[in-house]
């Protein structure tokens, strides 16, 4: 039985995105007590640094030393981020190309249109490499979005 004062529980990475959109929200850097406000609710402080800390290690946000906290800022948008989290799960794969099958036998007709052209549009421009994260990879991987 569930109890009435029982959240439901947020999916993978729900809440990095909504921390993400509360600072491309802001109008310059913000403080991580700034963020835990915007989003309401009852997040620890302590919950928001570490989801703070972990878009940083994806190199989504950047911060700065402000007095003895931190002020962050986002490098990335929300597409980029769910880009790397979708990236993260087809490396742990040891099948890649069952993987990719799967998933682009699986979209809907629209969402194949828009990758098949993003696909030729990468074609087209021929391969350019960017850092991300500490990787060498083609830019096409995540529609050209460079930080």
């Amino acid at each position: 039985m569930t109890t009435p004062h029982r959240r439901a529980r947020r999916r993978q990475g729900e809440l990095e995105g909504q921390v993400l959109g509360a600072l491309r929200e802001a109008d310059g850097p913000v403080t991580a007590a700034w963020v835990q406000e915007r989003l309401g609710g009852d997040l620890a402080y302590t919950t928001v640094v570490t989801i703070l800390t972990r878009l940083l290690a994806k190199d989504v946000v950047s911060r700065e030393r402000r007095g003895r906290s931190f002020v962050w800022t986002p490098t990335a948008d929300v597409a980029r981020l769910a880009a790397l989290r979708m990236r993260r799960l087809l490396d742990g794969e040891r099948d890649r190309e069952a993987v990719l099958t799967s998933f682009v036998t699986a979209l809907p007709p629209d969402d194949e249109q828009v990758l098949r052209a993003l696909l030729e549009t990468a074609d087209a421009q021929g391969p350019t490499e960017r850092t991300s994260c500490g990787n060498t990879e083609p830019t096409a991987a995540d529609g050209g979005t460079e930080h």
